[in-house]
């Protein structure tokens, strides 16, 4: 385990969780780097960071799946229940459905691949601790393919046309900010868009929207 002490400046308090140093290094290097962010403490594997990270209790912890012993998303499962307030991304070179959903089920809120350009990272984690679910757009996609698959999509009535726009593309999985240019609009009124659709629909977060959305309860 790395035990960091940074300046005070940095907002977000994030942990890591990778066993591949140079790629853990890599983001360790990326974060401190943006004054967004704080990073507070990383881990090789997913039994030191059950250990460890209940004392921390970050805003947010990055998660690999594929860790030596115990995998990210069982690591996940029993971190959430220390950590109910960290927000826990998963960040993996997986494309798999089946691995999406079960880190979802598990209290993932986000979800990432690790060829994902990092400027995007950082904008997504900020996205994350904002109250959002960033997904790469070949997640997304996953997701959007599943629902439809087991079940016909339902147009969400209650949600007025610019409100459907949102949800659309929060479903492919672009971040408010590529939201607001594609709709030539603002960063907050994507915000207040998002926070109407979650009050009518009676949901969270970006994956219960679009579950609801598309009929999956």
């Amino acid at each position: 385990m790395q035990v960091f002490y940074l300046r005070n400046m940095p907002q977000i308090r994030t942990c890591i969780v990778e066993d591949i140093g140079d790629i853990r290094e890599g983001m360790i290097n990326l974060l401190a780097k943006d004054k967004r962010f704080e990073i507070i403490a990383s881990f090789s594997d997913a039994e030191t960071a059950v250990a460890e990270l209940q004392a921390w209790q970050p805003d947010i912890v990055i998660m690999d799946i594929n860790l030596p012993g115990m995998n990210g998303i069982d690591c996940l499962r029993i971190a959430k229940t220390q950590c109910p307030k960290t927000q826990f991304i998963m960040f993996t070179i997986y494309e798999d459905d089946e691995k999406v959903f079960e880190a979802l089920m598990a209290g993932a809120s986000g979800y990432l691949l690790k060829k994902t350009s990092f400027e995007k990272i950082c904008d997504a984690l900020v996205e994350l601790n904002e109250g959002g679910s960033p997904m790469s757009t070949q997640i997304a996609r996953k997701v959007i393919n599943r629902l439809r698959a087991s079940e016909s999509s339902n147009q969400v009535d209650i949600l007025s046309s610019r409100e459907n726009e949102v949800l659309d593309n929060l479903a492919k999985g672009l971040l408010y900010k590529e939201i607001a240019d594609k709709l030539n609009i603002s960063i907050n009124t994507v915000r207040q868009h998002i926070h109407n659709i979650y009050e009518k629909l009676h949901v969270k977060n970006r994956t219960e929207a679009i579950n609801k959305a598309f009929g999956r309860n």
